[in-house]
């Protein structure tokens, strides 16, 4: 058994490409320096249902509208009770029983809450039992740059989400945090504003510090929204972000966007950040 991430770039140009379990996490617009439109980038997205049959499983998040497909159709939400995976009473559960309880695992946020029901939702297809999935799931370690915890300098918490390439990703990372943010994002221009992050970035975060090709760009779609500052560097940023988080903030390094423009890729630009972090004094 092969498990695979098919990239929107990969699908555009299948011809047999045919699994039998198909998951779909989210959707959000990306791309847009190679995709005409989010409608185009959507619909290579979808090819990945294209070859599937009725014998195969799509796994898909019950709050997307998706055309109809051809595979059994198996659903998950944290935020709908009509999936097939829900969540309730501080559990996972499915066809109203609870699969796996959320004080036993590593990871937070209610994205990763999904990412384990997506995770139960294939091995259930497979055949596996949730007695023999929820061990391992609950060693599971988060992984680098993704929210990950670098350390705390004074009463505030540095988090690294490098690997937010995208504006669902900045969303759930912000939805995840319970204390005031100071906010680094910014990074590669791939023809997307971050307009549609306006409200929620007004809701949390207390100041934000912007760099790379998006930054003046980012600045205009939030202006008015929260306070921000240019950054010449992701050093400098970090070094603005420090004199500016108080005591019981959170620093999130999220940056939305690809990290091409001043980095090699997400786990250079998050190596750098926690490198930055470890050195500043406390």
């Amino acid at each position: 058994v092969l498990t695979v991430e098919v990239s929107s770039f990969q699908l555009e140009t299948i011809q047999t490409f045919h699994p039998s379990i198909a998951l779909w996490l989210n959707f959000a617009p990306d791309h847009l320096d190679r995709y005409r439109s989010v409608a185009e980038y959507r619909a290579a997205k979808l090819r990945l249902f294209e070859n599937q049959a009725p014998g195969d499983v799509a796994i898909v998040n019950a709050v997307e509208s998706l055309p109809e497909l051809r595979a059994r159709k198996v659903t998950f939400s944290a935020y709908s009770n009509r999936a097939d995976f829900r969540l309730a009473e501080g559990a996972i559960v499915f066809e109203n029983k609870p699969v796996l309880r959320l004080n036993q695992t590593k990871l937070r946020g209610l994205h990763n809450i999904e990412n384990l029901m997506a995770t139960l939702a294939a091995g259930h297809a497979r055949g596996l039992a949730f007695e023999k999935m929820v061990p391992p799931l609950c060693a599971y370690e988060p992984r680098p740059h993704r929210c990950e915890f670098v350390r705390q300098i004074g009463g505030v918490d540095y988090i690294n989400d490098s690997k937010a390439t995208n504006l669902d990703a900045v969303e759930k990372a912000l939805l995840a945090q319970s204390k005031p943010v100071v906010l680094i994002a910014g990074g590669k221009d791939k023809g997307f504003t971050f307009e549609p992050l306006r409200k929620l970035v007004k809701e949390k975060v207390r100041a934000t510090i912007l760099i790379g090709e998006m930054a003046e760009r980012i600045a205009r779609d939030w202006d008015g929204a929260v306070k921000t500052e240019l950054a010449t560097s992701l050093a400098d940023a970090v070094d603005r972000a420090h004199a500016t988080a108080k005591s019981g903030e959170v620093v999130l390094f999220s940056p939305g966007t690809s990290s091409f423009d001043m980095f090699k890729s997400y786990a250079d630009r998050g190596d750098q950040f926690r490198a930055l972090v470890q050195a500043l004094p406390q």
